[in-house]
């Protein structure tokens, strides 16, 4: 398994729990915290066996992730700024990429860069304590890490502006009515939701899972049209093994066991 410094994983019933560990800089996110996100979401998922999903939460009960450390990025450079965000783009790409689906499971403060890692998630799901916010401009910065693109898709370009330019925060049940969360829940469940969601979604097929990621990500992707993804898709699943267990055991009217073959 991967040692890392900064990421506490636990696993349970096929459901990794990621914990960024930062409690002292309420879990900012540092070169080396992007690092091994990267890595995970890359290559260190695979000393897993059989997991199914992935939760993201924070480490103590006031953040998230609160940001970016700014103490690493104070100086920089045209270049180094592009650099660093060049490399942020490709690690929170990777995570939206990912196969398998990833909650986002907001237990405090979700700011700039913590806000953009949540966004970067296929679902979120938020302590009544969650507040989130895009603050960059206070520093003269803007978001680096898809920020500025995730925010429209999940909430629109008026309300998007309106945050981004504003630096305001909002809390979470203005997140909820925003659709930038899925839920809203008492801080002491919200594990247990974000474990009974992606459990309910580990008793689905594994590949038809992936291929709705990848088709749902395709209607933002420039030069795919997500329509003929889908069709390819499609395709794809119905020769699978596990199309043809799902569609036995409707016939048969009993529960599918889904292989991910």
């Amino acid at each position: 398994m991967s040692n890392y410094q900064n990421l506490l994983l636990d696993s349970s019933e096929q459901i990794i729990t990621m914990t960024i560990s930062r409690p002292q800089v309420l879990n900012a996110l540092n070169t080396e915290t992007m690092k091994e996100l990267g890595h995970f979401f890359t290559e260190g998922y695979k000393d897993w066996d059989g997991i199914r999903g992935v939760i993201i939460t924070g480490s103590g009960e006031k953040a998230f992730v609160a940001g970016a450390d700014i103490s690493e990025f104070s100086g920089l450079n045209v270049d180094e700024g592009q650099a660093m965000a060049d490399r942020g783009h490709a690690i929170f790409n990777a995570i939206e990429g990912f196969h398998l689906p990833v909650l986002a499971a907001v237990n405090g403060f979700a700011l700039g860069g913590g806000c953009e890692l949540a966004m970067a998630c296929h679902l979120r799901i938020a302590a009544e304590n969650a507040r989130f916010g895009q603050p960059e401009v206070n520093l003269g910065l803007i978001p680096g890490y898809g920020g500025t693109q995730r925010l429209v898709q999940l909430i629109g370009k008026t309300k998007a502006m309106e945050l981004l330019m504003t630096a305001d925060m909002i809390q979470a049940p203005q997140a909820l009515d925003l659709g930038l969360v899925n839920a809203v829940v008492p801080a002491d469940q919200l594990m247990e939701a974000s474990r009974n969601l992606l459990l309910k979604i580990a008793g689905k097929a594994p590949l038809a899972i992936a291929a709705i990621i990848k088709c749902v990500n395709s209607h933002f992707e420039d030069g795919i049209n997500g329509f003929q993804m889908e069709i390819a898709q499609f395709g794809n699943c119905s020769g699978t093994e596990d199309f043809k267990e799902g569609a036995s055991a409707f016939l048969e009217k009993r529960k599918a066991n889904f292989q991910g073959k």
